[in-house]
C-alpha cells in the first residue's frame, strides 16, 4: 500500500411491476442548489447495541503486512423482514513476539459478528444464532442469492480459506467444500464478486487474491528497502512481496462451482496486488465486467468478451493508472452517475499523499480521471479505504464519502501529520464538482478511528442513506443521517425471474425533476464491504419520477412512468406486459 504520489478526485414495499420501454433521455443540466448542507451524520453504534471491537493485529505497532488491511461490513436483509441487518468483519492477533495466531480463552476468541435489526433503532448480535461464529484473519464480504431461493448468501474471504455461507432461511452454512470451491491450503483472498458472466440467470464467482504470504518466513520491519516508509521502519510490503492470481468460478446450478480461471482468461492477467473487485457494464454493451483496485500495481479492467472470456482493457479504458500516468495503491471503489449523464462513474481511493481517482464515464468503455477538475484535490494528507457515491441530502446528484486510517502505528510519534486515526471525508456535489463538507456535516466524521470497510444503506427505512464502518480493534461505527431538509427519494428494490432472483449486475436509471440518474446493484464495493441493495434516489423537489428503466443483467428492459416516491418499490422482472 506504498503508493507513489500525485501532484494536486419507510417506506412501504411498493407495487411488483414492470413495464419495457426506450432508453432514457438525455439529462438536463439542473442549477446547483446553494443552501446550507443540510446533512448530520451521527454515530449510533453504541446505543444501537454495536458494541463488538474488531481485533485486528497490533494496536500501537504491526509487525507483518497481515495485520494492516483489515476488513468489510456488509449492510444486507439476511432474514427478509424488509430492514437491513449489518454483518461486521475482524480479524484476531499474533501471539506476542511470535509469528502464530494468538491463543485465546474459551468463548473469548474474536469473531465476525452479525447483527439483526429490530426495527426499533437497535440491533441484536445474533451470530452464533446465525452460525458465522469464526475467527479468522478475515478480508472482505460478496453477497448474493447464488441458488436463486430468495434468501441472501455469503461468501467470505480471508488469509488462510474463503468461506461460501448457504443462508438457509437465517441460518448459514459452511458449503465451501460441497460447493466445489477451495476448502483447504493457505491464500490471502482479498476482493470478491458474485457476477453473472454468461448472462444464464445464475451468479458466478470471482475472487480476487492479494500477495503470497508466508508469516513463518516474513521480514522483520525496517530490514529492507520496501520495509521503510519516509525512512521510519515499518511493516514489509506489498512491494517486494510475491503477487497471486485471480480466480473465477462458474455457477453449474445444484449448489455446485467450476473453476474457469484459465480458460476465461482471468488468471492470466499477473504482476498485481488485487484487492476490492467490483461487477457492472462498465462500457454499455449489455454484458457485466469486472473491475479490481490494485495496489501499487495497475489496476484491472476485465471486458467481457461475450464468450466466456475476459481481456484485460484498464490501460486503454483510461482506468489503469492515476490522472498524472502513475501507478497507484488503489483500495475502495464506488459507483455512481456523478454527473448525471445516466453513466457510471467510478470512484478509487489511495494511500496517503495521494488523492481518489474519479473517472468520469465517457461512453464506450472509456474513461478520464476528473478527480482534480472536480475538487477531490484540496484533501490528500489520509489513507483512503472504504468509499461510496450515495446521495446523502437527497436533491438528485450523488455526493462522495470515503472513510480513513493509515496502516503505520508508528509513524504518528514521528511524523504527527500522518496520524493512525483519521476522520470520514465528506464531499458534496455541487452539480458536478464537488465541496468539502467534512466538518459540518455533523459529528460522526470527525470522530477519529483507524477505519477500512464502510457500506451505505438505509438502516431505518426513514429515506436517507446511512453508513456502517469497520474500525481496527474498535466497535464499528454506525452513522445515522439525520438528513434535515424536504426533498423527495426513490428506493428501488428488484427481484429477478430470467436475471438472477436479487438482480446484481443490473442498472437502474430514473428520471425526475430534469435529471438522469443511474444506479448499479453491485456485489461488492467500497473497501471489501456490500451496500443495501435497494438502489435509493433522491428525487429534489419532486415527489415521484418521471421515468424508472431497469436494465436487466440478461439484457432485458422494464421501464415504468410517472412513479411516486417516498417509498420502497419492488420491481419484478417482466412482471407485466410491454407497452
Amino acid at each position: 500500500m506504498k503508493g507513489a504520489a500525485v501532484p494536486p478526485a419507510m417506506g412501504a414495499l411498493g407495487l411488483l411491476c414492470a413495464l419495457a420501454g426506450a432508453r432514457a433521455a438525455p439529462p438536463t443540466a439542473a442549477r446547483p442548489d446553494l443552501s446550507a448542507w443540510p446533512v448530520s451524520l451521527v454515530d449510533v453504534a453504541a446505543r444501537a447495541g454495536l458494541t463488538a471491537p474488531s481485533l485486528y493485529g497490533g494496536v500501537d505497532r504491526k509487525r507483518f503486512i497481515i495485520e494492516t488491511n483489515g476488513a468489510g461490513v456488509a449492510l444486507f436483509d439476511y432474514d427478509n423482514d424488509g430492514w437491513l441487518d449489518a454483518l461486521v468483519l475482524g480479524g484476531t492477533r499474533l501471539a506476542e513476539g511470535g509469528r502464530t495466531n494468538a491463543a485465546w480463552p474459551t468463548g473469548q476468541a474474536p469473531t465476525n459478528r452479525l447483527y439483526r435489526n429490530q426495527r426499533d433503532g437497535t440491533f441484536e448480535d445474533v451470530t452464533d444464532r446465525a452460525g458465522l461464529r469464526r475467527t479468522a484473519w478475515s478480508s472482505s464480504v460478496c453477497v448474493a442469492d447464488y441458488d436463486n431461493d430468495g434468501w441472501l448468501d455469503l461468501f467470505v474471504t480471508a488469509y488462510g480459506t474463503n468461506v461460501l455461507y448457504h443462508n438457509r432461511q437465517g441460518r448459514f452454512e459452511d458449503v465451501t467444500a460441497a460447493a466445489g470451491l477451495p476448502a483447504t491450503g493457505t491464500r490471502w483472498g482479498s476482493g470478491c464478486t458474485f457476477v453473472d458472466y454468461d448472462r444464464d440467470g445464475k451468479v458466478d464467482l470471482f475472487v480476487a487474491n492479494y500477495l503470497r504470504f508466508d508469516l513463518a518466513t516474513a521480514s522483520e520491519p525496517g530490514t529492507g528497502a520496501t520495509c521503510l516508509w519516509k525512512g521510519i521502519p515499518v511493516n514489509c510490503g506489498p512491494k517486494g512481496l510475491p503477487t497471486d492470481t485471480n480466480l473465477l468460478f462458474h455457477n453449474e446450478g445444484g449448489g455446485r462451482f467450476r473453476d474457469v480461471s484459465e480458460s476465461s482468461g482471468v488468471s492470466k492477467v499477473t504482476g498485481r496486488y488485487a484487492m476490492t473487485a467490483t461487477a457492472a457494464d462498465f462500457d454499455g454493451d449489455g454484458w457485466l465486467d469486472i473491475y479490481v483496485a490494485c495496489d501499487t500495481t495497475a489496476s484491472i479492467l476485465y471486458r467481457n468478451n461475450h464468450d466466456g472470456t475476459f481481456s484485460d482493457v484498464a490501460v486503454e479504458s483510461g482506468v489503469a493508472y492515476g490522472e498524472m500516468g502513475n501507478v497507484q495503491a488503489g483500495m475502495g471503489l464506488a459507483l455512481g452517475d456523478y454527473d448525471l449523464d445516466g453513466r457510471l462513474d467510478l470512484l478509487k481511493t489511495h494511500f496517503a499523499d495521494d488523492i481518489p481517482a474519479l473517472y468520469r464515464n465517457l461512453g464506450r468503455g472509456h474513461f478520464e480521471d476528473a478527480a482534480t477538475a472536480a475538487g477531490l484535490a484540496v484533501q490528500n494528507r489520509y489513507v483512503e479505504w472504504g468509499s461510496g457515491m450515495p446521495d446523502l441530502d437527497n436533491d438528485g446528484r450523488p455526493d462522495i464519502v470515503y472513510v480513513t486510517g493509515n496502516v503505520y502505528p508508528e509513524i504518528e510519534r514521528q511524523l504527527p501529520q500522518y496520524p493512525h486515526r483519521g476522520p470520514r471525508v465528506v464531499f458534496r456535489n455541487r452539480g458536478g464538482s464537488f465541496e468539502e463538507v467534512t466538518s459540518s456535516s455533523g459529528p460522526g466524521p470527525l470522530q477519529a478511528h483507524s477505519s477500512r470497510g464502510a457500506a451505505f444503506g438505509d438502516i431505518d427505512n426513514d429515506g436517507d442513506v446511512d453508513v456502517l464502518v469497520m474500525n481496527m480493534n474498535e466497535p464499528p461505527s454506525l452513522l445515522r443521517n439525520d438528513y434535515a431538509g424536504r426533498n423527495g427519494w426513490l428506493e428501488v428494490r428488484l427481484e429477478g425471474t430470467r436475471s438472477n432472483r436479487a438482480g446484481l449486475g443490473a442498472m437502474v436509471v430514473v428520471e425526475a425533476e430534469g435529471r438522469t440518474q443511474a444506479r448499479a446493484l453491485l456485489s461488492q464495493s467500497s473497501y471489501y464491504s456490500h451496500d443495501d441493495l435497494r438502489a435509493h434516489f433522491g428525487l429534489g423537489r419532486a415527489s415521484r419520477a418521471d421515468r424508472v428503466e431497469v436494465r436487466w443483467p440478461n439484457g432485458a428492459v422494464d421501464v415504468l412512468r410517472n412513479v411516486e416516491g417516498g417509498r420502497v418499490l419492488t420491481i419484478r422482472e417482466g412482471a407485466a406486459p410491454a407497452r
